[in-house]
């Protein structure tokens, strides 16, 4: 018996990052919808972008654990899944560290991101642009902790997910 630790073999470890993508993923998703409906925090439209990257996070990662526990794993297409979930939260902290710019006041959000009463010629039109505008502004923040919005919360997490997946693709082509 070895008294060193041995790595798992790379479709192991590719199995294992993964499902830590897709987990971390629903993690992060599960708790936004709970920050809606369970605690009241309506979201703004840069928001639900933020959310469409995790929701995107789910589909890349489940495709790579099907592929993943099929009878013949094919080691090149998970790594580039990995990859792609790297690229992936890379956009999503892009967004996230755009929203939180626009939550301080940095830069301007994008037009969907407050009621706009621009080009209405007609009451008619001036109530169709009020009620297809968001309810919530993006720039304000609805929580925090610790000064960090839920937008800053999600730099870090998409960042921290990003380097898990790189770091992952990067330790699963060593030994493939």
């Amino acid at each position: 018996m070895s008294d060193t630790f041995s790595s798992p073999g790379p479709v192991v470890l590719t199995r294992l990052i993964l499902l830590g993508l897709f987990v971390a993923s629903v993690t992060a998703l599960g708790s936004a919808l709970a920050s809606q409906y369970v605690g009241g925090l309506a979201p703004c439209v840069l928001c639900l972008y933020q959310r469409a990257v995790y929701a995107a996070v789910i589909m890349i990662s489940g495709a790579g654990l099907g592929l993943a526990f099929s009878p013949v794993p094919r080691i090149d297409w998970m790594r580039g899944l990995i990859a792609l979930c790297g690229l992936t939260l890379l956009i999503g902290a892009g967004i996230a560290a755009f929203h939180v710019g626009v939550e301080q006041h940095w830069w301007a959000g994008t037009d969907s991101c407050g009621s706009t009463t621009g080009g209405a010629q007609t009451v008619e039109e001036l109530r169709a642009q009020l009620m297809a505008a968001p309810i919530t502004r993006c720039d304000e923040v609805a929580w925090s902790l610790f000064g960090i919005s839920m937008a800053g919360y999600n730099v870090i997490a998409s960042l921290a997910l990003a380097v898990f997946a790189f770091a992952g693709w990067r330790e699963t082509g060593e030994e493939g």
